[in-house]
């Protein structure tokens, strides 16, 4: 494969772009709606979408190819926004209402797609995280699912719930402390910092840092390295399930205690929510 290699048209949804290169990676795009001033965040739409187009992916394979080995690339074509986590209006809306199956229910799709990234789509995949702007709250969750994390010089992750009460809960802790220890991980989510991803790298959360623009580029060579020993990555997969799994039931349990903390968030914490919200909202109208 080549590393200017185009990518193709593949198949269009509402709130993701989806594309194909020659040889046979899935580039999925969110927030192809962002030209509509949308929050760059976990709108169920795009919720929806994204997990539709996993499901294409994870649907038995005929086994004509070249390459047993599978990889999907998760990016944005949202500027300078990766994902920016959960729909807080929608939170604020729900914990208002007291509408804990509703909130359950959206806890319960986001367990859904990070366990599937997790868990390489069955085994055959290597899921990768392109990350060219900023991966926050859930956004860095979803990240953390991949097997690798790609990070333009930059941009930033972090886990910001503290700062209206909360602690993520759709699979920070759990993937963070399979990448460094579970101090570390609580100490991440406890102090709620945005960190640039240089720092994350030096701490091994953030697997390859590459100057601005170079992201699709280094994602294409490492694609073609893992290539050239499909076997020796597939059966890497099935190591790193087995030991340092993290199960679809640990992450369910882990969201009912997120919704159940959720529930109980004071109008002060909401009001915090709502002003950030609107600070999402100026950022997605510039």
């Amino acid at each position: 494969m080549s590393t200017n290699e185009p990518l193709y048209r593949a198949r269009t949804y509402p709130t993701v772009r989806v594309e194909t290169d020659a040889g046979g990676s899935q580039w999925l795009f969110m927030h192809a709606d962002h030209a509509t001033g949308v929050r760059p965040c976990f709108r169920r739409e795009l919720m929806h979408d994204m997990w539709s187009m996993l499901s294409e992916v994870n649907a038995p394979q005929p086994r004509a190819s070249t390459s047993p080995l599978r990889h999907v690339v998760l990016a944005s074509d949202a500027p300078g926004a990766f994902n920016l986590g959960g729909d807080l209006a929608l939170f604020a809306s729900l914990i208002r209402a007291g509408d804990r199956e509703g909130l359950m229910d959206y806890a319960t799709r986001c367990v859904d797609g990070v366990h599937l990234l997790h868990d390489g789509l069955g085994g055959d995949v290597r899921s990768i995280a392109l990350v060219q702007g900023d991966a926050l709250g859930g956004g860095m969750e979803l990240a953390l699912a991949c097997q690798v994390i790609v990070a333009e010089e930059g941009t930033e992750m972090g886990l910001p719930e503290v700062l209206f009460g909360l602690v993520p809960g759709m699979g920070a802790y759990s993937f963070l402390s399979r990448r460094v220890s579970p101090q570390k991980a609580e100490r991440l989510i406890l102090e709620g910092r945005i960190l640039p991803v240089e720092e994350l790298h030096r701490m091994g959360i953030v697997d390859i840092v590459v100057p601005r623009g170079e992201g699709e580029r280094a994602v294409r060579e490492l694609i073609q390295q893992e290539q050239r020993a499909p076997h020796a990555h597939l059966a890497l997969n099935r190591v790193r399930r087995l030991a340092q799994a993290v199960t679809y039931d640990e992450l369910l349990s882990i969201t009912a205690v997120w919704v159940d903390a959720a529930l109980a968030l004071g109008d002060r914490s909401l009001r915090a929510m709502e002003r950030i919200v609107r600070a999402q909202a100026r950022r997605s109208a510039r």
